[in-house]
């Protein structure tokens, strides 16, 4: 870990000081198997996650040994090529549940994809996992529900975050600023708008139903005020957060997301690593990093 967070005064040490424990503590769960537990080993379940009329593809890691377990909503980004299931698998060693989906018109999930969909999928997964009679099944511990995303997974998690008093806490990594991009792309129009949305948004193959990679940017443009997560640090203040910044991607503007949390009086984890968007060469740390701060709100 290269970077810590710069903050004013005694925050400013606090976060770095913070931000170098997980860097230097690599959990037992991320690297080895833990004693399987015969009467209640961990498993996996496939589940249909109802959002607006639609039933989401979406698969329960679910941790071993007697619940309730801790749990997190792990949303991915656009389009959803990189899932991050290793860190799904590590979060659930370390004891959690995890519920991993794609969105409406992702991946063979029913509907039509939009950003704006997103966003409200992302509020149906949380509702999904507090329901009394899912809870109930799949041991969940509804008092202690973290809700986590990449790029664009971490877009919409902040955003649901702001209006959600009830989680444990909410991990960032390289979160996508869409309205950031939307103040990009508002720069040019037609012919030279959607030839940048093409090299921008380039591997969407067939993973997306009823979008296309200029409607997301006409959407995207639209929404770019609304969109900009450097204006949501005010709703960001009331839960732990963990933000998990790449070098080579957007960790510049999770740095300033980040800061602004921590300025309006927020509890905030910052660490920038010298990585891609998808952490490809930082895997291993990556998971450290995480399930690091995770234990410090649900010791194992």
């Amino acid at each position: 870990m290269k970077f810590c967070l710069a903050l004013v005064l005694s925050l400013m040490s606090l976060a770095c000081a913070a931000a170098d424990d997980l860097a230097q503590r690599v959990p037992a769960a991320v690297v080895s198997d833990p004693v399987r537990d015969a009467d209640h080993p961990p498993r996996s379940a496939q589940v249909l996650v109802p959002s607006h009329g639609s039933g989401m593809n979406a698969l329960f890691y679910l941790a071993g040994g007697a619940g309730p377990h801790p749990t997190m909503v792990l949303l991915h980004g656009f389009p959803g090529n990189e899932q991050n299931l290793d860190l799904a698998q590590a979060i659930r060693r370390a004891g959690w549940n995890v519920l991993t989906l794609h969105y409406r018109g992702s991946w063979g999930s029913p509907g039509a994809f939009s950003i704006r969909h997103v966003l409200e999928d992302a509020d149906a997964a949380l509702e999904f996992v507090r329901r009394p009679e899912i809870a109930a099944r799949f041991e969940i511990d509804t008092r202690r529900i973290v809700l986590g995303g990449h790029s664009m997974g971490g877009f919409a998690a902040a955003a649901h975050a702001r209006a959600d008093a009830g989680l444990l806490g909410v991990v960032l990594l390289d979160a996508w600023n869409v309205g950031a991009t939307g103040d990009a792309l508002s720069r040019v129009a037609g012919a030279e708008r959607a030839a940048l949305a093409a090299r921008e948004f380039d591997d969407l193959g067939n993973s997306l139903n009823g979008a296309t990679s200029l409607s997301v940017a006409e959407e995207i443009v639209a929404h770019r005020t609304e969109w900009n997560y450097l204006s949501w640090a005010a709703g960001l203040v009331r839960r732990p957060l963990l933000v998990v910044g790449a070098s080579e991607a957007g960790g510049a503007e999770n740095r300033r997301l980040a800061d602004a949390v921590a300025r309006a009086g927020g509890k905030v984890t910052a660490v920038t690593v010298e990585s891609d968007h998808s952490f490809q060469d930082h895997r291993i740390g990556l998971a450290a990093t995480v399930v690091s701060w995770l234990e410090t709100l649900a010791p194992p």
